[in-house]
């Protein structure tokens, strides 16, 4: 080591103290106070680290609470139950009829303002069958509120309340799609923790678009964007948003085998949800009693034995009507729909889930396959007069 150096550490070290008992007597000298210029400089510190704790989710999160409900709901439901009495005699003679009761049942669920005048959207398996509806805002506020329709297809519902002031409101993302990997914010009340109150707020990302999880009980889950914010059960009806505030899903299912939250959560995209509001708004309910003219039946294997596509699934034209729309697009019997609107068809559940994300009047593209060829179709379904 180089002892000129090695002599300068302790000379070094002596500045660096005497500065700091320099600063200590002038601060000593002026009564303790700090000087202003310490001061603005503890000021200027706070205030960068108020900024850095600010950022695009607090700011999505400030525009998007406001607007959150927690909606408690009475339904009526028919129980049957088993008469005691047959059990009691065990014995074939004497038949004792099931019994029903009607019972009240307390649901709890999430939902968000999408209209100054109180209109709201939530999920049908929270509102849909509901006799009575009570909505908590987050001022602390309950309103009574009135289901205006349900749509138990794509699993929405929109209810209303009445506001002596108009309420604040989200905005749904129309212009573009959600994309992958961006930031996902799912705001609602879990379990009914916490009514008339600020939401919970929970963050991830978009973790995938266009899932399908298929159908259950009177729902059809298709096309919709997968999650890892933690969705529990009461988030349901409440918004996912993205980093501007923006509704891009209606929090709406989980996958979990334990009930809890597993990062696998599924929301009914903004582009569609809006479509259903609307419809609901206008008529209280969505009219699917479309006409196409087709008649479908399932793609089995022996079926299609003699066009060599074993592998191939999808749904096979049986019959068309003369003159139906599915006659004018130029659909031939033997036709096997593989596609609709560039989504996969399976079977014939999966087309009539597929169809269902459309109303009369929409035009849709069929991809077909014809003696081996694939081919596009464009048919637009019509209003059913039946």
């Amino acid at each position: 080591m180089n002892p000129r150096v090695k002599m300068r550490w302790p000379a070094y070290l002596l500045v660096l103290l005497c500065m700091g008992c320099g600063n200590r007597a002038r601060s000593q000298e002026q009564g303790g106070q700090p000087t202003a210029t310490v001061q603005h400089a503890a000021l200027a510190v706070s205030d960068s680290l108020m900024a850095s704790r600010r950022n695009a989710i607090t700011r999505a999160v400030q525009i998007a609470a406001p607007a959150i409900v927690s909606i408690n709901v009475i339904e009526l439901q028919r129980v049957v139950y088993r008469s005691p009495l047959a059990d009691f005699f065990n014995d074939p003679f004497f038949r004792f009829p099931d019994q029903e009761r009607i019972r009240q049942v307390q649901n709890l669920g999430s939902g968000f303002i999408i209209s100054a005048d109180g209109y709201i959207v939530t999920n049908d398996h929270v509102a849909g069958n509901a006799s009575r509806i009570s909505v908590s805002l987050n001022d602390g506020r309950t309103l009574d509120a009135q289901l205006v329709g349900s749509d138990a297809i794509s699993d929405l519902a929109l209810v209303k309340v009445d506001a002596p002031e108009p309420l604040p409101y989200l905005s749904f993302a129309e212009t573009q799609s959600p994309i992958v990997g961006e930031w996902a914010i799912a705001l609602g009340n879990p379990f009914g923790l916490f009514e008339a109150t600020e939401p919970t707020v929970t963050v991830g990302v978009v973790s995938a678009v266009d899932r399908d999880l298929g159908r259950e009980n009177n729902h059809f889950y298709y096309g919709m964007i997968q999650t890892d914010a933690s969705i529990n059960r009461g988030n349901s009806g409440g918004p996912l948003v993205n980093a501007l505030g923006e509704v891009i899903g209606v929090n709406t299912a989980i996958y979990s085998e334990g009930g809890g939250s597993v990062g696998l959560g599924f929301a009914v995209p903004a582009t569609k949800a809006l479509r259903i509001i609307d419809e609901l708004r206008m008529h209280g309910e969505v009219n699917r009693t479309y006409y196409s003219g087709l008649r479908f039946l399932d793609v089995r294997a022996d079926a299609m034995a003699n066009q060599d596509l074993a592998r191939m699934r999808g749904v096979i034209v049986g019959q068309i009507d003369p003159g139906s729309p599915a006659d004018q697009a130029g659909f031939m019997v033997d036709d096997i729909v593989i596609a609709v609107e560039g989504e996969r068809v399976t079977d014939f559940n999966d087309y009539v889930a597929r169809i269902y994300d459309f109303l009369p009047g929409d035009v849709l593209t069929y991809l077909v396959i014809r003696n081996g060829q694939h081919a596009e179709l464009a048919m637009r379904i019509v209003r059913s007069a039946r």
